[in-house]
């Protein structure tokens, strides 16, 4: 299964793509979207949302995941990463692939194994668990790690929810 991992921005949205097989990771590939500044707020997210399509073209994932907006002091940038976010989601959604959402906190649990941990302890743990991986930029980073997140616990789903579906057909 190859899963999409997005980390979503307005200047930058991280993204990484890997391949699961069982317990089993590989990187496939990295990189950001960037929008143009000197544009206005439509044509930005324009610039975003035909990024992340041929991201999608380019490496046909199965499923998509998106890291959470996190509230910052200032109502305007909230609002601003909210847009972008949106488009994050709206991509993948359009080409039909199923996209999960995940808060920051447990992206880092899940691949650091602290809520709270730094940006270098997650691109470090993201070179580990995908070797070979050369990280584009600290937006990438951020993207694979939410990929990772997302085939920690789409496992998880599936375990749990085999049992049940092998109940329903008795």
């Amino acid at each position: 299964m190859r899963l999409l991992g997005l980390d979503p921005g307005l200047r930058h949205t991280g993204w990484g793509v890997i391949e699961v097989r069982g317990n089993r990771l590989s990187h496939i590939a990295d990189g950001a979207v960037h929008s143009d500044g000197a544009k206005a707020m439509a044509e930005r997210l324009v610039q975003l949302h035909e990024g992340l399509a041929r991201v999608i073209e380019r490496y046909r994932p199965d499923a998509a995941a998106v890291e959470e907006t996190f509230v910052n002091k200032n109502p305007n940038s909230t609002l601003k990463l909210g847009q972008a976010r949106g488009v994050a989601l709206l991509v993948p959604a359009l080409a039909g692939l199923p996209v999960a959402e995940y808060s920051t906190n447990l992206v880092k649990k899940s691949v650091v194994g602290a809520g709270h941990a730094e940006k270098q302890q997650i691109q470090r743990m993201v070179k580990l668990l995908l070797p070979g991986c050369l990280i584009e930029s600290a937006d990438a980073a951020d993207a694979l790690a939410v990929a990772i997140c997302h085939a920690h616990h789409y496992n998880t789903q599936q375990l749990w929810q085999a049992p049940a579906v092998a109940e329903a057909g008795r």
